[in-house]
């Protein structure tokens, strides 16, 4: 079949799979797939070239963990630092040392044992990705986390890779060293990052400079196959090489025109790949051994899915969030299908055996789906908290001078104080039950979510003076700030930061009315325990005052090399030290006096 009447193949099975699926609310991932089982070989055998197929479709998940990288900036990707390695590596480790045990119980040698553990411990990126984002889930907790556990999978993709040559044997042994491979891998991170940090922006300053819309297309697509093709060639994830290359331009000025141009093309290959997946499932092999198919998808879902459980307890504290995690990464991974023929190749396990395993992690992503549509309409709701749903209602009936955005403990002294001065104030909160309780009490608050520019419009910001940012959840707080400060600079915000994190977040953001909102009572309670211990009120309250104006400098110091720990904690050393010098400098006037 030409290249033409392919084409025309995949684009016909997507356009009638793919919306009949999200119509059934079985989401497009499920549609693709199905579309792929049917044009494939062991469907109506339209298509049969199934591996070149998939290896143009991986350019798909490359591209998305290109975007992804584009959306997430370096003091970001810092703070997913417990998530990616914390819980990443204990994911890992525990679900693969469970699968092998298991896999040795079923009749497999330790070597097979082993790689078939760990590759399926290994969830989909693409899939799970495409999920949390079909179902804007990606900034929730548990779409982070799960964000945090894929990226150290694709990092340990690198010692799976390395074991295999130990476990077995090569039909084309390599005489390379290990050391030197090593080497390699690690020279191609520091090119990449190197690269990215000094040369991408001049290259794209200058094809910007040509105003040609398709130039810089055809530069951003050479700019990530270009950086996955380098770590190819060493050994490492392409997916991994184009997600550095996105986080390296994540603070450039292209990022949002650069996400715009590569979008379509993911999608399209994201397609592709995942037809191309549903291709490879070997439906013959599920016809002649149903249940032990069946069997093997279940108690691989079940098993992954009850340890992501229990680290979902640890890491996020709700059930409800740990049970959404447990979820979306139960499935095996794509990368899957590269080991195991791998292994096939290094002797490590037999080609039955491989095939097996590939239909089980097929299956398993044709599972999700349906476990993703009964979760959200049976088991998500349980963990809900009751109240009324309602639509954001913010319609103030005149123009207020101050706009306070959330009614928690804070948000409710400064609008006593204000109503007790006769100063208007319009008071929003997005939580529908906080709403229900304050109103009980006859004040008026409006249902929204303050970091929305229609709602902030709707609150008549143009015509306030005075912003009032008391939101409890750090990240709603930053990006409710961000937005203020954006379209509506002429407010003056003063904000309630929850702790220092906070509060150098918002100062990086340019906002400097800061109050910290257990600083103050800490310093009271500090100045009565100093009065309990003999000093006179004046002493005490020269103390606080003395400690308050060295921390408050402390916090303006350090808050501008915050993202950089090294000089992070040399700041604080330094101001430690200072501050014990001021305190023996006024101990000792006080015994000269």
């Amino acid at each position: 079949m030409s290249f033409l009447h392919q084409a025309l193949v995949f684009l016909a099975a997507t356009v009638v799979a793919v919306p009949l699926f999200k119509k059934l609310g079985l989401g497009s991932v499920l549609g693709y797939l199905a579309a792929g089982a049917a044009i494939g070989p062991y469907g109506a055998g339209l298509i049969s070239d199934v591996e070149n197929i998939l290896h143009i479709a991986e350019l798909g998940v490359v591209l998305l963990l290109f975007v992804i990288g584009l959306e997430l900036q370096p003091s970001r990707l810092w703070n997913l630092r417990r998530s990616v390695f914390g819980m990443g590596g204990a994911q890992v480790v525990l679900t693969g040392l469970l699968l092998a045990v298991v896999g040795k119980g079923l009749g497999l040698s330790w070597g097979a044992a082993i790689i078939a553990g760990f590759g399926l411990s290994l969830s989909s990126t693409a899939f799970a990705l495409q999920l949390l984002g079909e179902k804007n889930q990606l900034t929730a907790e548990h779409g982070q986390l799960a964000f945090g556990i894929l990226l150290f999978q694709d990092l340990a993709v690198i010692p799976l890779l390395a074991a295999l040559p130990l476990l077995g044997t090569s039909d084309t042994p390599s005489t390379e060293a290990g050391w030197l491979t090593a080497v390699k891998a690690v020279g191609a991170v520091l090119v990449v990052v190197v690269a990215g940090r000094y040369l991408l922006r001049p290259v794209f300053r200058a094809v910007a400079g040509v105003h040609s819309q398709e130039l810089f297309t055809a530069t951003a697509l050479l700019v990530v196959v270009g950086t996955a093709s380098l770590v190819s060639a060493v050994g490492l994830s392409m997916a991994l090489g184009a997600f550095l290359a996105g986080v390296l331009l994540s603070e450039s000025e292209y990022r949002h025109e650069l996400e715009a141009d590569i979008e379509p093309f993911k999608g399209l290959l994201l397609g592709l790949f995942f037809i191309a997946v549903g291709m490879s499932l070997n439906l013959a092999l599920l016809m002649r051994e149903p249940l032990r198919v069946l069997a093997l998808v279940l108690g691989l879902t079940f098993l992954k899915a009850l340890v992501l459980y229990g680290l979902g307890r640890v890491g996020l504290k709700k059930p409800g969030s740990a049970v959404s995690l447990a979820v979306v990464i139960s499935q095996g991974g794509e990368f899957a299908f590269v080991l195991f023929s791998l292994a096939v190749s290094f002797h490590v396990m037999e080609r039955p055996q491989a095939d097996l395993l590939v239909l089980v992690v097929g299956l398993s992503m044709v599972v999700t789906p349906f476990l993703s549509a009964i979760h959200e309409r049976w088991v998500a709701p349980r963990f809900q908290q009751k109240g009324p749903q309602r639509e954001y209602n913010v319609a103030p009936e005149e123009d207020h001078p101050v706009i306070i955005a959330g009614m928690g403990r804070v948000g409710q002294v400064v609008a006593r104080l204000l109503r007790a001065r006769r100063i208007g104030f319009t008071a929003i909160d997005a939580s529908a039950e906080h709403i229900d309780f304050i109103q009980r009490f006859g004040n008026q608050v409006f249902y929204g979510d303050a970091s929305r520019l229609d709602l902030l419009r709707a609150a008549r910001a143009e015509k306030a003076k005075v912003f009032v940012l008391a939101i409890d959840d750090m990240a709603a707080s930053l990006r409710t700030a961000q937005m203020v400060k954006e379209h509506f600079p002429h407010l003056t915000i003063y904000a309630r930061a929850r702790n220092r994190e906070h509060a150098y977040r918002l100062l990086d953001l340019g906002i400097t009315h800061l109050v910290r909102e257990t600083f103050d009572a800490s310093l009271v309670m500090a100045g009565d325990v100093l009065q309990e211990m003999g000093l006179t009120f004046a002493e005490a309250r020269r103390s606080v005052e003395r400690f308050r104006e060295h921390d408050e400098t402390l916090m303006l110091e350090s808050a501008k090399v915050f993202k950089d720990e090294k000089k992070m904690m040399e700041v604080i050393v330094r101001a430690r030290r200072e501050l014990e010098q001021l305190f023996e400098k006024d101990e000792a006037d006080q015994k000269s006096a």
